[in-house]
Formats: C-alpha cells, structure tokens, sequence
C-alpha cells in the first residue's frame, strides 16, 4: 500500500539496529506473501486470502499494518486484472485467466515491512504474463540504484526504461514511499523521472519502491468503494513491491526471503 500523498516531512535515516529491526518485519511480510501466493488458484476467494494472510502475520507475533489504516478495512489489498491497488478482499473468486495483485504489510516491534506481488491464476494471455514480467524487472533493476549517492529520480527514470518501452504505461497519480515506524514517511518515490534529479540517497536512506505498471495508458480512477483504484481503459495492471535499505555493502531488500 503507498500513500497517494506527498509527504514533505523531514527523511529519517535507520541506525543499523533500526534497519536490523525492520528486516524481522520485512521478513513476515515477505513470507506472509508467500503464504497467500500458495493458495492463489481458480476457485478461492479474494477473502480467503486476505484470512491467510493475517492469521500468518499473527502467528508470527507481527500485525496487519493495513488492517484499519485510514478505515481500511482488511489485512490485504487484492487487486484482479484492471484493478491497479487496493482492491478490498471480499467474495469474488479467482478464475482461470486472471491476474492477481496482493499487497501487505507486517509491523513488528515497532517497524513496518511492506511488500507485493502479482500472480497469474491458471493459464494466463501471453500479454499478462509480459506485463508482470517487465514490471518485476523493473522494481529488480531500480533496487540496485538503492546506493549511496544516488538520486531519487534515478528509480523513477528506471522504472520508465524498462517498462515504456514495451508499449506499457507507468502509473502517476500512486507512488512508493519512505518507510519505517509509519508505513508512509518521505519521500515519495513516484515510478517515473529523470535521472539525476531529487533528493540524494543517504545511508540509512529505506524506501518502499513499487512500480504499478499498465498494459495500456496509465490513466487511472479510485471506485465508489473510496479506494480500489483502475485503469481508466480497463486495460491490464501489475504491482511489484519491496522495502529496500541503503546500506554501506549496497541494496538492501528488507522484505526478501
């Protein structure tokens, strides 16, 4: 989950025990995510994901970040095809031919992991399975610009090279974020940019990067539900996400398994 706004707070640096603390969240979420990926398949309810999903942040001591931020009201954002973020879990059942984005965050001792990831439910059109291929690849090669000295434009503008040229459109009105006590602190990581602008990177410097990614134009516009958000041509979208650290060694990915 990001923040649709920009925050202009002050950026706050993670000690190394603060970063130590934020790889145990992260470590839930990842493996919380990879609990709700075993059960992706024709037949489940968006739901009975978002169940899995928080019995397992629970059992391992942790809380469902999202569950009740800003009245949200489950542990999981399960956004289907069109459906680019915070799609709210309910009674709809996945089918062959879908896609499936499932985001979530665990918050442990203090500290927030955030992370998500899009599935393909059965056998999936060859243009589904590009799409969440290039937006995978992108969020890949803009943790490895997670290095001191960088500047925040440089995700932006490498999350635009891999995925535009492809024919596929980059989300602007949602953006990543800086993370840690709060799912959302500054700065806003918008997947789009120019290289070599914007603030640069610190170390300590922890960023929630997320590139949500469009099979067509990346227009977009939040339903009456006051939070799933869509692609405006109803064209396909995918979500790739994780909570990544600038350390003196490199890139950081809190949320890995």
């Amino acid at each position: 989950m990001h923040n649709p706004e920009s925050k202009k707070d002050p950026i706050e640096l993670k000690s190394p025990r603060e970063l130590e603390l934020m790889r145990n969240a992260g470590r839930v979420a990842g493996l919380a995510l990879m609990e709700v990926q075993k059960l992706v398949a024709p037949g489940i309810t968006t739901k009975d994901l978002d169940k899995a999903a928080e019995r397992f942040i629970r059992q391992a001591g942790a809380k469902p970040t999202f569950l009740g931020y800003r009245g949200y009201p489950a542990s999981i954002c399960a956004s289907l095809n069109e459906e680019v973020v915070h799609g709210i879990p309910g009674k709809r059942k996945l089918k062959d031919g879908d896609i499936i984005s499932i985001d979530l965050g665990a918050t442990l001792d203090g500290f927030v992991g955030d992370t998500a990831a899009t599935y393909a439910v059965g056998e999936i059109s060859e243009k589904a399975k590009e799409l969440i291929f290039y937006t995978k690849k992108s969020l890949d090669e803009a943790i490895l610009l997670m290095r001191e000295g960088n500047r925040l434009g440089d995700i932006g503008a490498c999350v635009q090279s891999v995925v535009e040229p492809r024919g596929f459109g980059v989300v602007r009105e949602f953006v990543g974020h800086g993370i840690g006590r709060n799912m959302h602190e500054a700065p806003a990581v918008p997947n789009y940019g120019t290289k070599g602008t914007g603030i640069r990177f610190d170390l300590g410097l922890v960023l929630a990067i997320e590139p949500m990614v469009t099979a067509g134009n990346y227009a977009v516009k939040v339903l009456d539900d006051g939070w799933t958000v869509v692609t405006k041509d109803g064209s396909l979208a995918a979500h790739f996400e994780h909570t990544v650290a600038v350390t003196k060694s490199g890139p950081v990915v809190l949320t890995a398994i």
